[in-house]
């Protein structure tokens, strides 16, 4: 069994797929560092990112599949499912090795799978798109936090520059410990070494609100409990297309 141990990020990846080229010895597993070792395995290989490698790998990539099979690609990357990253790996090495195109090869398991996994995160984009709900704080700044299955934020970004272009916002994903802040101009990755209660618990306390959010709140609650049909309450149809886990940081159900 041959290892090779990388630093998980898709430019990683695509390192790998260089450098097993390169070597001709392809890795059955594929570890980050720290991480344990198989009991029983023959090498092991540390792969350091080359940004002139992942360039080089994409390029030829571009050659072989549509953009909507690379948009595939990188979408289920964002998916972080356990062994996405051998399954992104033997796909890739199909789509270089095979004499045409293999992307609508559903009879291959790994095309087959990765197109699955794909629908997943593609869903669950949409899952936090149709649930957000923003929060105006005191400095004018719109707040939102979601703890998505999937690491799909970036998924979200052209759709919510486009929707709310006029307003600056703050989107954070509780569960990754990172967000995006929108400047009116440009989305911009952020992190915070100190955690205040709202970007733990994913609701603006009320001293930090601002002074009209609180009455926005209680109208939309008052809305929403008007339009529901006592008779027609059916909490399993409701739960399938509003999953509760969203719940939480829906004023509306609060």
């Amino acid at each position: 069994m041959t290892v090779f141990v990388y630093d998980k990020t898709f430019e990683g990846l695509l390192t790998v797929v260089f450098d097993a080229y390169s070597r001709r010895s392809f890795p059955d597993l594929l570890l980050a560092e720290g991480e344990p070792f198989p009991l029983f395995y023959d090498e092991a290989v540390t792969i350091c990112t080359d940004d002139a490698k992942v360039d080089r790998v994409w390029k030829g990539l571009q050659k072989r599949l549509s953009a909507m099979a690379l948009s595939v690609i990188t979408v289920a990357w964002l998916s972080e499912l356990p062994g996405a990253d051998m399954l992104l790996f033997r796909y890739i090495r199909k789509a270089i090795d095979a004499p045409h195109t293999i992307e609508l090869n559903f009879g291959d398991p790994d095309v087959l799978e990765v197109s699955k996994v794909w629908k997943k995160v593609t869903n669950e984009r949409l899952r936090v798109i149709q649930f957000l709900r923003f929060q105006k704080a005191a400095d004018g700044t719109f707040f939102a936090a979601v703890k998505p299955v999937y690491n799909v934020l970036p998924l979200t970004l052209l759709h919510l520059k486009d929707r709310f272009a006029d307003q600056c916002w703050l989107l954070y994903d509780l569960r990754r410990e990172y967000g995006y802040y929108y400047d009116l101009k440009e989305a911009t990755e952020v992190r915070f070494e100190e955690k205040e209660a709202h970007l733990l618990s994913g609701l603006l306390s009320e001293e930090l609100m601002d002074a009209d959010e609180k009455l926005f709140q209680k109208m939309w609650k008052t809305y929403f409990k008007s339009i529901a049909i006592k008779e027609r309450l059916n909490p399993k149809l409701h739960r399938q297309h509003m999953p509760a886990r969203f719940w939480k940081y829906m004023p509306e159900k609060l």
